[in-house]
């Protein structure tokens, strides 16, 4: 018997949602959003016999999910993912966790309290070279992390309300590369000193360029360099990466495959080097698939998924420990939980 969802959140991120769980074979049992109109034409477009409703709690009652798939604006994933998890369902949510820190550990609590899993998908996790890096890394090729570097520009004309936003560039984007930085060492948040800025000739409003400078665990460091009104020599959407071992260097860029040197002898000024041993990886179901695919697995067989709630939180301190360490003028310390 296949697993029964309810879909909320009709808008555009939902087209990269619905391909996945019709192909895994889910029964997307109600589509729920505050324009009906977009529900219907969601089930219309997908050939889905669901139950369209602008009312959650209508959905869940009705249909009886075993999980609900939050693809509502951050401001709503507090509130649509408590309801779920105290209706007794499971949840797997769009990033970023939630709007504030007091919501995501409000939605953490809720788990806890639920007995059911909450993760979020952080779709760029499921990716082949992103798991080539950190297998690579994870083999001990360059020996001990020291030091990881991130840059990130592009000029990038939305229009709409990113163009409004406060912190465009950590709050919408930055998500991603933080929770990277994490997945590809294995490392956590200790604390951040950062500053946001808004670059002359921007047509942004608010801060939409920073340098961040982390402190993570074992005392590694990582620099953060971002813009998203960088015109001409974009790097790719995912950043481009040095990452430093205490016996060599791995690169990841314009999303090219991961390369690197390591040493390979032990005199000279500058020691002799050979190519790096990548430890290539395969994933034959990438971003929003792969996160599916471990919410069901797990929903088989109690395999917690990486992105789950207790983890995911400390890739979304490090969005609001920036954010806070800019405003403040000074490092802060980064706190996922407590």
């Amino acid at each position: 018997m296949s697993e029964r969802c309810v879909v909320v959140g009709a808008g555009g991120i939902s087209g990269a949602w619905f391909p996945p769980l019709k192909a895994e074979g889910v029964d997307i049992a109600a589509i729920v959003d505050l324009r009906l109109e977009a529900a219907v034409g969601r089930a219309k477009q997908y050939e889905l016999d669901s139950y369209t409703t602008t009312s959650l709690r209508r959905a869940l009652h009705k249909t009886r999910p075993d999980f609900v798939v939050d693809l509502t604006v951050p401001e709503a994933h507090c509130k649509v993912t408590c309801q779920a998890l105290r209706a007794g369902c499971h949840v797997i949510g769009e990033k970023p966790m939630a709007a504030s820190m007091r919501e995501a550990r409000r939605m953490v609590k809720a788990a806890e309290e639920s007995g059911k899993l909450y993760m979020v998908s952080q779709s760029r996790r499921w990716d082949a070279k992103h798991e080539t890096l950190r297998r690579t890394i994870a083999s001990g090729e360059i020996g001990q992390v020291t030091t990881i570097n991130c840059d990130f520009y592009l000029g990038a004309h939305f229009g709409g309300f990113r163009d409004e936003m406060e912190s465009p560039l950590i709050l919408d984007m930055a998500i991603h590369h933080f929770d990277l930085a994490r997945f590809f060492t294995g490392l956590d948040p200790v604390a951040v000193y950062a500053k946001e800025f808004n670059p002359v000739g921007s047509w942004y409003k608010g801060d939409v360029a920073a340098s961040c400078i982390f402190e993570m665990s074992n005392g590694v460091i990582f620099t953060y360099r971002g813009s998203w009104c960088a015109e001409g020599c974009h790097t790719s959407w995912n950043g481009d990466w040095r990452i430093i071992g205490d016996r060599g260097t791995l690169l990841y860029d314009h999303d090219q495959d991961p390369h690197g040197q390591v040493v390979a002898g032990t005199e000279g000024f500058n020691r002799p080097l050979r190519d790096a041993a990548i430890v290539t990886a395969e994933v034959p179901y990438t971003g929003m698939h792969g996160a599916l695919r471990e919410l069901l697995h797990y929903l088989r067989t109690g395999a917690r998924p990486q992105t789950e709630c207790h983890d995911n939180i400390k890739s979304l301190a490090m969005v609001f420990g920036a954010i806070e360490s800019s405003r403040k003028g000074r490092r802060v310390e980064v706190k996922g939980q407590d």
